[in-house]
């Protein structure tokens, strides 16, 4: 495979980068490389980039072009002090900040606790469908119901002969979702599953009920996966607005992009567009959709309310992508209505070779579906860090399986700030005492 160039960025009207932002991340997984996308995609404009961050060895943490980094376990629970330690994040910056929420609990919390932080931070007006009724499987199937959106079958079955009913009337396999993915739940449960027998269903039902974890179980729509990534403006109007083909996910069928490509798909961008604007959405949306093979519709699998960590897939003639494109509108910029280039793929370098096991691929089919890759989810030659200690983590990671207690742990400790490598843009902030 050849690897792409380094990102620079394409000829674009020139934005005002003197605004510092932070990318905010409550999900306790340092392999989530959304949140390394936005730093590369501001830092590489100039903006002044902080992150919050696990710890010292979460690979993005190590980017060229951060600032400065928030090392903390937040729990979004905590409303007081997650308000206290952003706050005090914010006086060590010294000026108002854009913050960029890349998971489901932090585009939840800054809907509903975010008042607070205004004099302090720029950030999206919550939308008029709360974030966390559109993030939650079984209140997202219920608002496509109301609002005659086309999307599978579904039931949140309340005990095993419910679910059995479901599996028997819809067919085997079945897709089952935790139906509030964002929150810690303590078992190696994923959040998309799909179970293929009946021994399967029976097994993540009692785990499910065990710890007290809500499921959606799901139909299994044949066709190709899609998705919309676009970003909503404080009137809905959602621009930029992209399509893409997800050509495999991790895991197989049923999980994050792990190669995918830019396809504009005017039905479908319209068809989201108009979603988007009918539920008065605002902020940055990653939606999934399957063209179901059966009747020839797109059905709407899954609403983001927040970035989708593929976004760099996508970018329109001028350069702008999703983040850029928040960045600009919440400084005052003007984007500009430009087509969509088409073409580029992505791939996340750490997770696709796992997922061709899954769609039955062997060395080299794998390896010759990668010719043309354009964007790497971790690997820059400008920014090689962050690829090198995922490299490290992702070995550890196998080679400690099975001795490492399953679930993620949730917000403690006492957050501590560390400088980052990139020079720190002209203004007022604070440098570590």
């Amino acid at each position: 495979m050849d690897l792409p160039p380094a990102d620079r960025a394409a000829p674009m009207t020139e934005i005002d980068s003197s605004t510092p932002a932070v990318v905010l991340k409550f999900d306790p997984n340092p392999m989530h490389h959304g949140g390394l996308g936005v730093i590369r995609s501001l830092g590489r404009r100039g903006v002044p980039v902080y992150g919050v961050h696990e710890d010292r060895m979460s690979p993005a943490a190590t980017s060229r072009y951060l600032v400065g980094r928030w090392y903390w376990r937040a729990d979004p629970d905590d409303v007081e002090r997650v308000h206290t330690e952003l706050l005090r994040l914010a006086e060590r910056i010294g000026r108002p900040a854009v913050l960029l929420p890349t998971d489901d609990a932090g585009a939840i919390f800054l809907a509903e606790h975010g008042e607070g932080l205004r004099h302090a931070f720029r950030f999206s007006a919550p939308p008029a469908t709360p974030p966390r009724q559109l993030a939650g499987k079984h209140s997202l199937y219920q608002l496509c119901q109301e609002n005659g959106v086309p999307c599978p079958q579904a039931g949140s079955p309340r005990s095993l002969d419910e679910a059995t009913e479901f599996a028997t009337r819809t067919g085997f396999p079945v897709i089952a979702k935790l139906d509030t993915p964002w929150r810690p739940h303590g078992t190696r449960l994923r959040s998309t599953a799909i179970l293929h027998e009946r021994a399967e269903l029976v097994e993540l039902y009692d785990t499910c009920a065990r710890h007290g974890i809500g499921v959606l179980l799901q139909e299994f729509v044949p066709g190709d996966d899609w998705f919309f990534h676009g970003y909503c403006d404080e009137d809905s109007v959602c621009r930029p607005a992209f399509t893409g083909v997800k050509d495999r996910s991790y895991p197989a069928h049923a999980g994050l992009t792990s190669l995918g490509r830019s396809v504009p798909n005017e039905l479908l961008r319209t068809q989201a567009v108009e979603l988007l604007s009918r539920l008065g959405y605002r902020g940055i949306v990653d939606l999934d959709f399957r063209l179901d093979s059966r009747d020839g519709t797109y059905k709407l699998l899954d609403f983001n309310p927040r970035l989708g960590a593929q976004f760099r897939l996508f970018r329109d003639t001028a350069g702008l992508d999703v983040a850029l494109a928040a960045y600009l509108d919440l400084t005052g910029g003007v984007i500009a209505e430009r087509a969509q280039v088409a073409g580029r793929r992505f791939l996340a370098e750490n997770y696709d070779p796992i997922a061709a096991r899954g769609y039955r691929l062997g060395p080299r089919s794998w390896a010759a579906s990668l010719r043309g890759v354009d964007e790497l989810a971790w690997f820059a030659r400008d920014d090689p860090r962050p690829f090198g200690l995922m490299c490290l983590r992702m070995g550890w990671r196998a080679a400690t399986r099975g001795f490492s207690a399953g679930g993620r742990e949730s917000g403690s400790g006492e957050p501590r700030y560390r400088p980052g490598r990139a020079a720190l843009a002209p203004g007022p902030a604070r440098q570590e005492q």
